[in-house]
């Protein structure tokens, strides 16, 4: 499955099971929502060698048009075969298969059945009654025995439960206004362990070629050249510095249009720069 994620590829996401609210299990009970979705169930797939809201939109086929998210769908995707006896026996286990066959970084509790037709059942993990998850399962596909995935897609994590993106290795940022912004906007995560590299902490902006790497390295843990300039955190915050608007806990974000290879956090106790990471810059 293809996901748009914005990260570095050292920066590696670990997935983490999340729980949903008093223990409640894959498939829920209740109501189908008050308008679900009545678009076709199979739409046929196109693999585009693009990263894209939209690419992700067509490789994604009636999962995505069954989303309803805020921002731009965030990842998505047909499925892969597989073996015999990995698939399920009811289109619940179709469900639970997914989570063993694709390991998505999604809920893995809380979905309800929103619609079923001939041997395709829509699967929809709700946000306040609208779906930020979609999965279609179908049975005895091409290569695919028994009942499973057939397509999905997900909303951006910012519009998943908090109980869940709370366990996840991003950290979701806030607007001026209190709310959550899409990490494909603003994210910051612990540096990953495999690199030894847990005592930094790195801020992704933006996305594609518009998309920067900034690094908060009061240890020194990343070598000098992996940086644009070094870390110092104590600074006076320049006289051209805009706020974005942009909060985590109590650190606020703010850059300057003549030196873009710098990210200012400021704090209650004063300004921090934080460095670019240099293109192309990674750990094996």
């Amino acid at each position: 499955m293809r996901a748009k994620l914005m990260t570095v590829a050292f920066v590696v996401a670990v997935t983490a099971v999340g729980c949903g609210a008093d223990g409640e299990g894959v498939v829920v009970e209740g109501a189908a929502p008050a308008a679900p979705y009545s678009g076709p169930l199979q739409v046929p797939v196109k693999n585009l060698d693009e990263d894209s809201p939209r690419a992700t939109r067509i490789e994604s086929g009636a999962a995505g048009r069954a989303l309803e998210c805020d921002g731009e769908i965030y990842s998505g995707g047909g499925s892969d075969r597989w073996s015999e006896g990995d698939g399920g026996a009811t289109p619940a286990e179709g469900l639970e298969a997914y989570f063993e066959i694709e390991q998505p970084d999604v809920p893995r509790t809380g979905y309800r059945e929103e619609r079923r037709e001939g041997e395709r059942v829509l699967y929809s993990l709700d946000v306040q009654g609208r779906t930020k998850v979609a999965v279609i399962v179908a049975k005895d596909g091409e290569g695919r025995p028994g009942w499973g995935p057939e397509t999905s897609a997900s909303c951006d994590p910012a519009e998943l439960p908090e109980s869940f993106t709370d366990t996840q290795w991003y950290e979701i940022w806030t607007d001026r206004d209190g709310r959550r912004v899409p990490i494909t906007t603003v994210n910051t995560s612990v540096g990953p362990e495999h690199c030894d590299w847990q005592q930094a902490h790195f801020l992704s902006t933006g996305q594609g070629k518009d998309g920067r790497l900034y690094v908060r390295d009061p240890a020194g843990v990343l070598p000098p050249d992996a940086l644009s300039s070094p870390y110092d955190g104590d600074v006076r915050l320049p006289a051209d510095a805009r706020d974005t608007g942009y909060r985590y806990e109590d650190q606020e974000l703010w850059l300057t249009d003549d030196d873009p290879a710098k990210a200012y956090i400021r704090t209650p106790d004063g300004v921090e720069a934080w460095p670019e990471v240099n293109d192309g810059f990674g750990c094996a």
